[in-house]
């Protein structure tokens, strides 16, 4: 039986799936900061709990009539996406380096982009059409200083439908506790999520009801107001830009597939953000719930939270607690910062540590060093009142940006 959830010591509305001795004091002095705030109607801290930009990694923050961008991050609707395939390991080619590059060149990685849109909208329709409504609603985004670089910024959206990032997004190949090859990857909303969260971020900030606050992080746009409109305007759609991003992905990732493997078949995907906004009823109250770093985990809603490069996966199936707003951890959350991380290890703890798995081992992936995270196995066990184990997955190929 789990022992959590414990209470945030001095507060009345937070609960943790977590020790607070093992919180470092800059996450737990955000916590506190969040909860309380008079629009917060409850906190909930998941197993991943780490300190980050604008708000703490791993929390769900349930508001009444308010929302902190901030909070949300800059990465609007990053998220997992995972695939089932009716591969057994024994039928993936022996020489998993050629087909790691045969994705990548599918699949911009770092700061790199297609030169137009990716060649893989033009051949699914459904993709097409969904780029074409995305293309369609950028010319309706609110957030006024765009007007400033309009072309630019829709030509680089465009360019970066399809594209991974750096830092820590991946695409991997894992063989799962039930005897099949998956695909998972982990991304979001690129450079135009990023434009988008900083300037409303800075109009928050210039609101009256936001001068005093503590930390000018926290400052939120209110119900019924020009700026919360325009806010969730745009965050809708750097959300729904976000998750067409990832499925373009993974449609280039599959056809890639298909051409090397004969006979391969796909399952209907998983697809969860973790940075991300949603209205949701709880306390019979409809409240706007922001999970920055946690995933929905309502009844029977499938997810994906990932390890580290190399430590593998999970699927899984939530269990609807209402306790935790129904959330669960998007990941297994840092244990160090990646200066520190980048300073105690070397290439060749990276190689160690990824020993067998196909993936770079060099320097400029070491901030993502497997020994930088939590144990995931730990993770999950800490929320078990949250979420069940689907399918556990040992990665075999690793793509980082």
């Amino acid at each position: 039986m789990s022992i959590y959830p414990v209470p945030l010591s001095g507060t009345v509305n937070t609960l943790m799936w977590a020790d607070e001795t093992g919180i470092e004091e800059p996450a737990i002095r955000q916590l506190r900061n969040v909860s309380a705030l008079p629009w917060t109607h409850g906190l909930r801290v998941m197993p991943d709990v780490h300190y980050g930009k604008g708000a703490t990694v791993g929390s769900v923050i349930a508001m009444h009539q308010a929302v902190a961008p901030a909070a949300v991050g800059v990465d609007i609707g990053c998220g997992m996406t995972a695939v089932r395939t009716n591969l057994s390991p024994d039928r993936l080619p022996d020489d998993l380096g050629r087909l790691r590059r045969t994705i990548e060149r599918g699949v911009p990685v770092g700061n790199g982009a297609h030169k137009d849109h990716s060649p893989t909208i033009d051949r699914h329709g459904r993709l097409k059409r969904r780029f074409t409504q995305m293309r369609e609603g950028f010319e309706s985004l609110q957030a006024r200083r765009l007007a400033r670089s309009f072309g630019r910024l829709e030509t680089k959206a465009v360019n970066q439908i399809g594209t991974l990032g750096g830092g820590n997004h991946f695409i991997e190949l894992c063989a799962g506790d039930d005897d099949r090859i998956w695909v998972t990857l982990h991304s979001g909303s690129r450079g135009i999520g990023n434009r988008l969260a900083q300037e409303h971020m800075e109009v928050a900030q210039s609101l009256t009801h936001n001068k005093g606050l503590v930390d000018r992080d926290l400052a939120v746009f209110l119900s019924h107001t020009p700026q919360m409109e325009a806010y969730l305007h745009d965050l809708w759609w750097a959300q729904s830009y976000a998750l067409l991003n990832r499925d373009v992905m993974l449609a280039s990732i599959c056809d890639d597939l298909s051409r090397h493997i004969p006979r391969i078949a796909f399952e209907d995907p998983i697809r969860c953000h973790h940075n991300y906004v949603a209205v949701e009823t709880y306390d019979d109250l409809e409240l706007i719930v922001t999970r920055k770093g946690a995933i929905r985990a309502g009844k029977d809603d499938l997810g994906v939270i990932p390890g580290s490069m190399g430590t593998g996966s999970y699927i899984v199936r939530g269990l609807g607690n209402p306790v935790s707003y129904e959330s669960a951890s998007h990941g297994a959350g840092r244990r160090m910062s990646r200066s520190q991380a980048k300073r105690r290890f070397t290439a060749e703890d990276l190689a160690e540590q990824t020993k067998g798995i196909e993936c770079r081992k060099d320097p400029g992936v070491i901030d993502e060093i497997p020994a930088a995270y939590k144990d995931i196995d730990e993770v999950i066990r800490a929320q078990s009142d949250l979420v069940e184990v689907v399918a556990r997955l040992r990665t075999l190929l690793c793509i980082k940006g």
